[in-house]
């Protein structure tokens, strides 16, 4: 609206914030654009910024980009408009937690820029009854996500039982082949394929033979001959074998083949909860949902039962005080103790169980009163970073080629290069706690390699298990070698957290252009 057909007032600035997610297709971003441009149009707002989130959850901020940008300008100072417009309640966010959707309202209000929602029946001028409607509307907005979170999920649990696959590589010796509704074979998926038909299903099916036979070798040389996973992955790289990946075998592939039931023809889901992008849960056995023998097996049930019983007996065969006797009675005749010495002996528990049971060979020290002449906790975590490295560099990889993208990894630095375009650097950082007991996390970037994103995996206090993650632009942060983190960072930082890593695959995923070039 001109400043005369307004009556002579100049019309107020205003930014629109648009966001579309995948389970409305009536919220599009440009019939949200054409009712607030009317909106705009009858109240005197100039659209001067745009701020869009296509295909983006509203359970959170994480991984919506432009809203974090909307609400970066706003707490620097950077904004030029005095409002910002949005079609409803719902395209703002259905935050779990209501109080989070009036937070980012609040900070936008407090700086003088009032949030316009325009396809609503009230007016958001702070009078009681619009902030009541509005309190409502947030609530019913979460409610939505959670009663739709809750039908998907008894949908996915029924699918299972019939013994259809629900997202997810297939693994060693198994490829993911399509049926129609009426379960007939239509092709096999390669890996990053997709269903492209609603009423499509995908089911599990043996790999090639060679896959087979590896896959039941593991099986005989664990149950068997009672080799260790170490020594099988030793003796599978020294043959030069090759995983689906194409990549060399770990202890965690062995130990995923010799624990999981799809080799078996199960289909077990539900075991790790992740629902409304929560923190993931490990459920009880209980809480599983399970289709048995829906799938052909490629192992002998025997044999996996064997397996698992052998896993059983090496986490119960000893207790506790049995532990540390065998360990106290290695320190009287070796006069030390360490990792190596532990692993010598023949009839003695691994290192690596002593670690599991206790958390840390320095704790098992501790307990029978063994103290090293140096302090060793920073060569535990550096073991432990060590380890979860290639678990982290596989899952990313496992994510970015389930949206369809292809990866290949450097193999002199785990340097990612996706879909020949783009290069991703991976740093597990450790947590140190201050005298003060506050956290600190220091990052270090390796300016020789120049990755376009560094994904930082900050790890919790414990320095096991993931806390966040930071996808940091090398444009934006390569100038910075080393970055020292706490738990809040300002928005210069913290606008590049994310709780997972669904923003980084988003970001990578491929899209159609549509039209003439």
């Amino acid at each position: 609206m001109t400043v005369e057909a307004s009556g002579g007032i100049p019309p107020v600035r205003a930014a629109q914030y648009v966001r579309m997610s995948t389970d409305h297709q009536k919220y599009s971003t440009e019939n949200q654009a054409e009712i607030i441009a009317a909106y705009a149009a009858r109240r005197n707002f100039q659209i001067v910024r745009n701020y869009a989130d296509e295909g983006r959850s509203g359970l959170n901020i994480a991984g919506r980009d432009a809203l974090r940008r909307l609400i970066g300008d706003v707490q620097s100072g950077a904004a030029d408009f005095e409002a910002v417009l949005v079609y409803d309640i719902s395209r703002w966010g259905r935050f779990q937690d209501a109080d989070e959707s009036a937070y980012y309202e609040f900070i936008c209000r407090e700086r003088g820029i009032n949030v316009h929602y325009c396809a609503e029946q009230f007016d958001n001028d702070g009078s009681l009854p619009s902030n009541v409607m509005k309190s409502i509307k947030r609530v019913m907005a979460g409610e939505y996500s959670r009663e739709l979170s809750s039908k998907v999920f008894t949908g996915q649990c029924r699918l299972i039982t019939l013994g259809y696959r629900q997202g997810g590589p297939a693994g060693y010796g198994l490829r993911r082949f399509l049926v129609n509704e009426n379960n007939e074979r239509k092709a096999a998926l390669a890996r990053g394929e997709h269903k492209s038909l609603q009423t499509d299903r995908v089911i599990l099916v043996p790999g090639p033979q060679e896959e087979i036979e590896t896959v039941c070798r593991i099986y005989r040389l664990f149950v068997l001959e009672r080799r260790s996973e170490r020594e099988i992955v030793t003796i599978l790289n020294s043959e030069g074998r090759m995983t689906d990946l194409g990549k060399p075998w770990t202890h965690a592939i062995v130990r995923q083949i010799l624990t999981n039931e799809k080799y078996i023809g199960n289909n077990v889901y539900n075991r790790i909860s992740f629902k409304l992008k929560k923190k993931r849960v490990v459920n009880d056995a209980d809480m599983w949902v399970r289709g048995d023998g829906v799938f052909e097996a490629v192992v002998d049930p025997a044999l996996f039962e064997a397996a698992q019983t052998v896993f059983a007996e090496r986490a119960h065969r000893f207790s506790n005080d049995e532990l540390l006797r065998m360990l106290s009675d290695l320190l009287s005749l070796r006069g030390t103790l360490s990792g190596m010495i532990i692993d010598e002996v023949e009839d003695m528990p691994s290192s690596a169980a002593y670690r599991h049971r206790f958390g840390s060979l320095l704790r098992a020290y501790a307990l029978i009163g063994f103290q090293p002449a140096r302090d060793y906790r920073y060569i535990e975590t550096n073991r432990q970073l060590r380890l979860m490295h290639p678990e982290v560099v596989a899952s990313t990889v496992a994510g970015i080629e389930t949206i369809g993208g292809s990866v290949t990894v450097d193999p002199r630095n785990d340097l990612l290069l996706v879909n020949q375009e783009v290069t991703l650097a991976l740093v597990i950082v450790r947590c140190q706690t201050t005298t003060a007991g506050s956290l600190r996390w220091k990052v270090r970037l390796d300016a020789s390699l120049r990755p376009d994103v560094t994904v930082v995996v900050r790890l919790n206090p414990d320095n096991k298990t993931v806390k966040d993650y930071y996808l940091l632009p090398w444009l934006d942060v390569g100038g910075r070698p080393r970055l020292g983190m706490a738990e809040k960072n300002g928005i210069d930082l913290d606008s590049y957290r994310t709780d997972d890593l669904s923003p980084l695959f988003h970001m990578l995923r491929r899209h159609t252009l549509e039209g003439p070039l």
